[in-house]
């Protein structure tokens, strides 16, 4: 299908969608509704002196942004939760909380926190927040610079953010510049081990990363007096990180030697999104439009030899990855009576991933020669259509639902090294029901049917010269797709704090895992799969425990999965899942003055990640912990300064190589563990 195919299949889907006419159902507009709603002002997060709506929405109570990220399949039903004057934000990597970094503090009139069954926008559940702001309120901006410093690598002084925004009648905008270079370092001793526990060899390894990062964004919000609303918002930036390794070999049998391994890329990437929405009828109808581009050149180069100039050799594997994504949507809501809405929608996609790749090897001081990789210059593409329709209805004070049923039709076709051209279709949708026990608690159960997205990098072979493995590309993968079962509990402690714990299990179909590939092996489906899993977020406010201006944050996760191994045969967990991941935080803003202190802590465990031939674990014990002061008051701005890893902890990394298969008897094992020591950062923000 041509271009001008794809576009006219798109204004197809929308021209159908936009005959319909209906009422539009406002949210929050009963008495019941208007009670469950939970209002901040400026006032309310004063302490932290915040400076932009960022700041406050991360500092209410039990609540964590959950933002609709780029991974997610086409634009769809909202699966973040939060809204901007209660609209959606049209993009994707420059989504919510992108937009939220760019609004000041004091243009926000307040910040709403109530239930998403409240909006007609479908896919909205639990806890939501919607950030009202002044259109009308006088240009203003932060700033914020930073600089970091840490063992074996100098410090950058180029980490800075400037945001303003402002408005004038029926017109808001913002915009934002920034700069946020990434730097790494770590180093230790790597252990190698033959099957039985011999030592073959001894590493010595120094990493390095090096990352320059910048963005230019921005967004143009229209409301003229007729009630439609637009928005427009955009985003370019660069990134090019540049890593190094360099290892002194020190084998039982044989010379000293060195490994070099450099890797480099030239990233930019671009997103332009925008809607409009409006009264047709008695309704209003909402058209959506994304289009993001993404260009990543590439190049890995390793070196081997020993330092007598014996055993060298080199390889070059470059790779140049063109991706993209358009999508068209549309939105039609209307309700019959009070708390009842109805709404149908429609969404047509192209994406695409077009890949260029080389390795090639040497063997001695001789030139470079071409190896053959197959499938690995390819063209991907994905034309999907959907539609949906959703119905939400207050069933009681305290009790409302909503469902929606849906259909996606798609098409999968590869061409290059492979050619093949698929076809889908497959149904999707969910309901939900919110019941409000009393004034301080909440249950939101939902039971969904979901899609899976695809990423495109698995249909493409690539090599890791690195870790000397890689992967083929598979034209055989199709998306997997899900039952999920949650229940949301939603617990407001009153001065104490505020609470939200999810539990989930979803069965799954076609999970992609990693499969045998003729004699390799790569990214595949496999039949069936289970996981289960709990969420928690939690604030925990001391003043009454006698610590005014004190509180505890925290966040955990833990899941727990089960698929049987395609080689094996045994069942075992899904490949490099998460078990859990921890995040806490004590802060105390100490009452009467400009100060504050923290202390925190984050550590996470993953599952061994499974291949044809290895088995291997990255760990980082015992966590990152970090302790900061910070005064709000430096000729009216914040400062900052952070130790950060005062835990210590290591990236540690294990292996196991077998000699063919996992079948078959363990080759080698690798023992890893490096310390990249302590970090302080100095960090001051302002507004203007």
């Amino acid at each position: 299908m041509n271009i001008t195919a794809r576009v006219c299949f798109s204004l197809f889907l929308i021209t159908a969608n936009s005959l319909a006419v209906s009422p539009w159902a406002c949210a929050a507009e009963t008495e019941e509704q208007i009670s469950e709603v939970t209002v901040y002002t400026l006032e309310d997060f004063r302490q932290y002196s915040p400076r932009t709506a960022l700041d406050m929405v991360t500092r209410i109570p039990g609540f964590a942004i959950q933002g609709d990220n780029s991974n997610q399949r086409g634009f769809g039903q909202a699966h973040g939760n939060v809204l901007i004057n209660g609209q959606r934000v049209s993009g994707k990597s420059n989504g919510a909380v992108e937009s939220l970094g760019r609004i000041v503090a004091q243009n926000v009139v307040r910040i709403e926190l109530v239930d998403g069954s409240q909006f007609d926008i479908p896919g909205l559940s639990g806890q939501v927040v919607n950030v009202v702001t002044n259109g009308l309120g006088k240009t203003a901006g932060t700033w914020s610079w930073s600089s970091r410093f840490r063992d074996n690598l100098p410090p950058y002084y180029n980490d800075f953010n400037i945001a303003l925004s402002g408005g004038k009648g029926a017109l808001g905008w913002t915009f934002e510049l920034d700069s946020s270079p990434e730097r790494g370092a770590n180093n230790g001793p790597e252990y190698i081990t033959d099957g039985q526990g011999n030592r073959l060899d001894k590493r010595l390894e120094d990493f390095t990363h090096a990352a320059e990062y910048a963005s230019v964004a921005g967004s143009l919000s229209w409301k003229p007096a007729s009630g439609a609303v637009g928005n427009l918002n955009a985003s370019y930036a660069i990134y090019e990180p540049d890593n190094k390794e360099v290892s002194k070999t020190y084998p039982v049998d044989g010379p000293e030697g060195r490994r070099l391994f450099k890797g480099s890329e030239d990233e930019w990437g671009a997103e332009l999104g925008a809607d409009y929405e409006f009264g047709i009828g008695p309704g209003r109808l909402k058209m959506i439009g994304l289009l993001s581009r993404e260009y990543s050149p590439m190049t890995d180069e390793f070196l081997r030899g020993n330092i007598d100039g014996s055993d060298l050799s080199k390889s070059l594997f470059q790779q140049t990855i063109d991706e993209g994504e358009y999508i068209l949507r549309s939105e039609y809501a209307f309700g019959n009576a009070a708390g009842r809405d109805w709404q149908i929608a429609t969404e047509g996609a192209f994406n695409y991933l077009d890949a260029t790749s080389s390795l090639s090897e040497a063997e001695g001081i001789g030139p470079l020669q071409g190896v053959d990789l197959f499938n690995a210059n390819s063209r991907v593409e994905e034309q999907r259509g959907e539609i949906s329709i959703t119905h939400g209805r207050q069933l009681s004070p305290r009790l409302s639902a909503q469902v929606s049923l849906g259909m996606e039709v798609s098409e999968l076709s590869q061409s290059g090294d492979v050619s093949k051209v698929r076809t889908f279709t497959r149904p999707k949708g969910y309901a939900s029901l919110t019941w409000q026990t009393d004034d301080s608690l909440k249950l939101i159960t939902r039971l969904e049917r979901e899609v899976g997205q695809l990423d495109f990098f698995d249909f493409i072979s690539s090599v890791n010269l690195n870790a000397e493995n890689g992967q083929t590309g598979n034209s055989e993968i199709v998306p997997q797709q899900s039952w999920i079962f949650s229940l949301q509990t939603e617990k407001d402690f009153g001065a104490w704090g505020a609470a939200t714990l999810k539990v989930f299990g979803a069965s799954i179909e076609d999970i992609v895992d990693r499969i045998p590939i003729d004699d390799g092996d790569g990214p595949g489906n496999l039949d069936t799969a289970w996981q289960v899993g709990a969420e928690l977020e939690a604030t925990l406010k001391l003043a009454r425990a006698g610590v005014p201006g004190a509180e505890i944050t925290l966040s955990g996760e833990w899941y727990d999965s089960e698929v049987t191994d395609p080689l094996t045969g045994e069942t075992r967990p899904i490949n490099g899942d998460t078990v859990y991941y921890l995040f806490s935080e004590l802060r105390h803003d100490i009452p009467k003055t400009n100060w504050a202190w923290g202390i925190g802590f984050e550590g996470a465990k993953s599952n061994r990640f499974y291949r044809l031939s290895e088995v291997s674990l990255e760990a980082h014990p015992p966590g990152f912990g970090y302790v900061y002061i910070e005064d709000k008051d430096i000729f009216g701005a914040t400062g900052r300064i952070t130790i950060g890893n005062i835990t210590n902890q290591n990236d540690n990394f294990w292996r196991e190589i077998h000699d063919g298969s996992r079948l078959d008897d363990v080759l080698v094992r690798e023992t890893r563990e490096r310390d990249f020591g302590q970090i302080f950062t100095l960090r001051l923000e302002g507004t203007f």
